[in-house]
C-alpha cells in the first residue's frame, strides 16, 4: 500500500517557514538537552515523515518533535502503532515523570560511599546534568510546580555539587557545573513559587544567587533575578521585586541577546503595574515587544528559555493590564495568549482561563466570567498560583454580584472542587 503524506507535518513546516534540514537540526539540539548525545536525525528522516514512510518515530524523535513544535505525534500527523493512548492529565499518570522520581528516589536510597581517588571531570558530566535540568524543565512546563518538581530539583542541584566535592575540573568545567547546579536550584525556587510555597522558595533563592555568582554566568543570573523578582512579589516586597526585576533587566544576558531583553522588558511591566505605576509598565511592555521582533528563533537558547515565544509576551501583557485595571485590553491579551499557546503547557493554560476570567468580572460581564473560570481544571484551581488568581476572582465577583445566578454557581463549584 503507497504511503499517506503526512499532511499536518507539512502544514505546520509551512506556515512556520521551517525547512526540513532546520527541523532535523532543532529535533537533534532537543535530543542533546534531553540525553546529552546530539541526535541523528537527518533531513533523509524528515522527508520519510512527510511521505509517511515513517509513520511513528521512536521515543525520543517524538519527544523531541514536541519541544520544538508544541504539539503532539499525534497532532502532527502521526499513527501510533497499535493501541491509541490519550496523553496524561497529571503528572501522576505521566510514565516519563513516574520514571523520573522513581529514579530519583532509587539514587536516594544508595548509601553515600567515599571515594578512592577525586575522578576528573568533564564536559561529558556537565551534558548529563544538562540533560537532567532539560527534563525538569519540561516537566514544569506541563505540570507546574508540584513539591515532587520541587524536591526532586533541589536533589538534582545538591548532586552536581557533590561532584564538584568529590572531583577535580578545569576551571570551565567547574564553572558549568556550578551554573547547572544553580539553574538547578533555581527550577526548586520556582516549583515553590508556583505553589506559593514562600518557606522554602526563599530558601533555594539565597543558595541559587550563591551558585550563580560562583558560576558567573549571565544567563543564570538572569533567571536567578527574574524569580527572585516574582517572590519578592509574592511576599509583598515591592520594592525589593522592582529591584530583582532591574537586576535581571541590567544582566549582560540582555544585552547579548534580544530573547533575554524582551522576556525582562515583559517581567519588568508586570511589576511596574502591581506598584501602580501605569506610564513605567506601558513603556516597559512596548520595549519588550519590539525587542521581540528581534529575535533570531534559529538561535539556541538553553532549555529554561524555550517557553518563550509571544503566548508569553501576551500573558505577560493581559497580566500587566489587569494590575492596571485596564479590563478590555487585558482580556484581549489573554485571548490571543489562549490561542498561540502550546497544548502541552496545561499550567499556563490554566493561568489564562483565569485570568479571561478576572477581566470580564472587571467588565461586570459575570456569565461570560464565570463560565471562564470553569474551564480551570479543578485538579489546578484550588492551587497555587492558579488558585490565588481563582480566589481575587471569588473575591471580585462577591463584590459585584453576590445574590446573582452566576455567583450562586460559581459557590457550588468551588466547593464541590475543593471536597
Amino acid at each position: 500500500m503507497k504511503p499517506t503524506r503526512n499532511h499536518a507535518l507539512a502544514g505546520w513546516l509551512r506556515n512556520h517557514g521551517v525547512t526540513a534540514q532546520s527541523l532535523a537540526d532543532q529535533v537533534n539540539d532537543v535530543i542533546a538537552d534531553l540525553t546529552g548525545t546530539y541526535g541523528t536525525v537527518s533531513e533523509r528522516h524528515v522527508h520519510r515523515w512527510l511521505s509517511g514512510e515513517t509513520k511513528w518515530p521512536n521515543d525520543r524523535q517524538r519527544l523531541a518533535l514536541q519541544r520544538v513544535t508544541g504539539r503532539t505525534a499525534v497532532q502532527l500527523g502521526f499513527e501510533p502503532r497499535g493501541k491509541t493512548s490519550f496523553p496524561p492529565s497529571s503528572p501522576e499518570e505521566d510514565p516519563v515523570y513516574r520514571r523520573a522520581f522513581v529514579a530519583a528516589a532509587a539514587g536516594a536510597a544508595l548509601p553515600a560511599s567515599t571515594p578512592a581517588r577525586s575522578r576528573r571531570l568533564g564536559y561529558g558530566d556537565v551534558d548529563r546534568m544538562n540533560a537532567k535540568l532539560a527534563a525538569v524543565v519540561s516537566m514544569d512546563d506541563r505540570y507546574g510546580g508540584t513539591p515532587a518538581l520541587e524536591e526532586h530539583a533541589a536533589a538534582l542541584a545538591q548532586e552536581a555539587l557533590d561532584m564538584l566535592q568529590s572531583g577535580t575540573a578545569s576551571s570551565r568545567v567547574q564553572s558549568e557545573l556550578y551554573a547547572v547546579a544553580a539553574a538547578l536550584t533555581t527550577s526548586a525556587m520556582w516549583a515553590a513559587i508556583d505553589g506559593r510555597r514562600m518557606g522554602s522558595g526563599q530558601a533555594h533563592m539565597h543558595q541559587a544567587v550563591t551558585l550563580a555568582n560562583l558560576a558567573q554566568n549571565p544567563a543564570v543570573q538572569f533567571r536567578v533575578w527574574g524569580h527572585a523578582a516574582f517572590l519578592y512579589r509574592q511576599l509583598g516586597r515591592q520594592a525589593d521585586a522592582l529591584a530583582a526585576a532591574e537586576l535581571a533587566r541590567k544582566s549582560s544576558a540582555t544585552r547579548r541577546n534580544p530573547a533575554f531583553a524582551s522576556l525582562a522588558l515583559a517581567r519588568l511591566a508586570v511589576h511596574h503595574a502591581n506598584g501602580g505605576d501605569a506610564r513605567s509598565a506601558l513603556r516597559a511592555l512596548g520595549r519588550a515587544e519590539e525587542s521581540y521582533t528581534r529575535i533570531d528563533e534559529a538561535a539556541n537558547r538553553p532549555p529554561w528559555l524555550r517557553f518563550f515565544d509571544l503566548a508569553e509576551i501576551d500573558s505577560l501583557a493581559a497580566s500587566t493590564h489587569l494590575r492596571l485595571g485596564r479590563w478590555e485590553e487585558a482580556e484581549k491579551r489573554a485571548h490571543q495568549s489562549l490561542a498561540r499557546l502550546r497544548p502541552d503547557l496545561h499550567r499556563n493554560r490554566a493561568l489564562t482561563h483565569a485570568n479571561i476570567a478576572l477581566a470580564q468580572v472587571g467588565q461586570g460581564d459575570i456569565e461570560h466570567a464565570v463560565a471562564s473560570a470553569r474551564a480551570v481544571p479543578a485538579a489546578m484551581a484550588v492551587h497555587g498560583r492558579v488558585g490565588n488568581l481563582l480566589t481575587e476572582f471569588t473575591q471580585r465577583l462577591n463584590a459585584l454580584a453576590p445574590t446573582s445566578g452566576p455567583a450562586r454557581e460559581w459557590a457550588e463549584h468551588r466547593k464541590a472542587i475543593a471536597a
